[in-house]
């Protein structure tokens, strides 16, 4: 590594040491991340700090990225970046800094939680009785859990792309793209029984094709089926905070924990068939 790039991290480890007084492990911390950076910035040809640019910059963090790093950990080093050259453009008396010019740092997406098999077998055991709301539950949930669809697919959904006989929804998903996802006999009967029983009751004034209807017979909002699912999940004693996507997070989990392959959890351009028979050996509800 050059001297004029080696010696200017010298100085600004020194001053985050005697100046800042940041702990030892600390101070470490930002010379791995720094000395990795200038060796970057070394074999692309650059001999001064001067002469590094907010292009160079972005490269490296991408550099980052591809190497496989986590989002936490590219933020750790482009908070070091931009440390280390705010410092040696004070020192430098240069008024721009190639840092300043880099887009917003991404924000890491926690996965959110899933359920345990007993906790959702406890919730989709909640609605009891025979009630036209109870067999509403029963399927809005059996059919979440079973088939892992999202949110606006299950409001959404709409009798014409409901194939009882093959077990089978038809949705749309980002794009407008097509994709057949199958279910297991649980939500099949469920399903049968509230579009038989309950549905006719619950929307005989109503003109819409929406499965899945409030107690008014409209059409089932987002924030509706949220209003179900977080009051069945307290009827059963959960005792974990139920978000509105924790039944298809927990249809995932519980696949994968089953053995079926990534392409299959998520239900994308496969062979229906070959979807339906994954569904059957891995989900805990087949």
């Amino acid at each position: 590594m050059p001297g004029a790039l080696e010696e200017p991290l010298g100085a600004f480890l020194d001053e985050l040491r005697t100046g800042r007084r940041l702990s030892p492990r600390t101070v470490d911390a930002y010379g791995r991340d720094l000395v990795d950076y200038a060796r970057f910035v070394a074999r692309q040809g650059v001999a001064r700090w001067e002469e590094a640019t907010s292009t160079l910059i972005d490269g490296y963090l991408a550099q980052l990225a591809r190497r496989g790093l986590s989002i936490a950990t590219v933020a750790r080093r482009r908070a070091a970046l931009r440390g280390f050259h705010a410092h040696w453009g004070r020192l430098a008396g240069r008024a721009s800094d190639p840092t300043a010019e880099l887009p917003p740092a991404r924000r890491e997406r926690k996965l959110p939680h899933a359920l345990a098999i007993e906790d959702v077998e406890r919730l989709l055991a909640q609605p009891e009785g025979e009630g036209a709301l109870a067999l509403r539950d029963r399927a809005l949930l059996e059919l979440a859990y079973g088939s892992g669809l999202r949110v606006s697919e299950l409001v959404g959904l709409t009798r014409d792309r409901l194939d009882l006989d093959h077990q089978a929804v038809s949705v749309a998903g980002k794009g407008d793209k097509e994709r057949a996802v199958p279910f297991g006999r649980a939500a099949r009967r469920a399903l049968a029984e509230y579009l038989g029983r309950a549905r006719p009751l619950l929307c005989a004034r109503a003109r819409h094709d929406t499965v899945f209807v409030n107690a008014r017979g409209g059409a089932l909002s987002r924030m509706g089926f949220w209003k179900i699912l977080r009051g069945r999940a307290r009827a059963a004693g959960i005792a974990t905070r139920v978000h509105p996507h924790a039944l298809r997070h927990s249809f995932a989990t519980h696949l994968l924990a089953g053995g079926a392959d990534l392409r299959a959890a998520i239900y994308t351009h496969l062979d229906r068939g070959y979807l339906r028979e994954v569904h059957r050996t891995f989900h805990p509800r087949p």
